[in-house]
């Protein structure tokens, strides 16, 4: 399977939500790359102050050289978000993910309802 992705700006949540499945090649990323640029654009919130919904349950096992490359987009300071939820399945994958997080303000789920939840659970606690 290759790679498929979706990027959407929640402006009125602070939220971009991306859906990931497939294995990734260079050529991907860089389209993923290009997208994510242009839903972060629709943000009205300041800089790393959004919020991240990333649903990888379809994303397949990654070749070693696209798992680096993902740890770097997630150290990137300019997308850092305040807080990163991953729904993904009980796969290897999860634990490739794992590996790439580094200690990030991140969390993995099983659905999208409770990562969602996850996410806005500082903003409420906040309000």
């Amino acid at each position: 399977m290759s790679a498929e992705f979706s990027i959407e700006a929640d402006p009125s949540r602070d939220l971009i939500r991306i859906r990931m499945s497939g294995f990734f090649t260079q050529a991907d990323l860089l389209e993923f790359l290009a997208a994510r640029r242009d839903a972060h654009a629709e943000l009205h919130c300041g800089p790393n102050q959004h919020l991240t919904l990333n649903d990888l349950r379809e994303m397949k096992i990654q070749s070693q050289e696209m798992v680096d490359a993902f740890r770097a987009i997630l150290a990137d300071p300019l997308y850092r978000s305040r807080r990163l939820a991953f729904v993904v399945g009980p796969t290897l994958a999860r634990t490739q993910l794992m590996r790439a997080l580094d200690a990030r303000n991140a969390r993995c789920f099983e659905d999208r309802w409770t990562a969602e939840a996850w996410l806005h659970l500082e903003s409420a606690e906040a309000a």
